[in-house]
């Protein structure tokens, strides 16, 4: 397991969520207003709306596209069967985001497309 440094949690205010590079391919990651913090691919599936705009739950996130809503924790769509890549991440105490990587994850990120798990 690895972990990266991606940002840190100040960047983005509680309620929204904002996009960060990570070697090479954009994530978005999403911090609610509980604290927590979630990341997934940057854009929805059904027609590429930007994640990162959505309105954000307590641990969903809505397409500002079409209104299509994700479970952060599963990546699942609520009320169709899309899907969304979902990512570990973790918050240290000085408040950097971390990006926790798993082996067979570190592949897939060096090879996703960014739409579908």
């Amino acid at each position: 397991m690895t972990e990266r440094a991606i940002g840190k949690v100040w960047q983005i205010p509680k309620g929204e969520g904002r996009n960060f590079a990570v070697d090479g391919m954009e994530i978005a990651v999403f911090h609610t207003r509980s604290g927590e913090l979630f990341a997934t691919q940057p854009d929805c599936p059904h027609r590429n709306g930007p994640l990162a705009d959505g309105l954000v739950g307590e641990s969903i996130v809505v397409c500002p596209l079409h209104d299509r809503v994700y479970d952060l924790r599963t990546g699942v769509e609520l009320n169709t069967d899309c899907r969304i890549r979902t990512y570990p991440v973790r918050m240290t105490a000085d408040g950097t985001i971390l990006l926790i990587k798993q082996p067979a994850e570190i592949a897939a990120l060096e090879t996703a497309d960014g739409k579908t798990p």
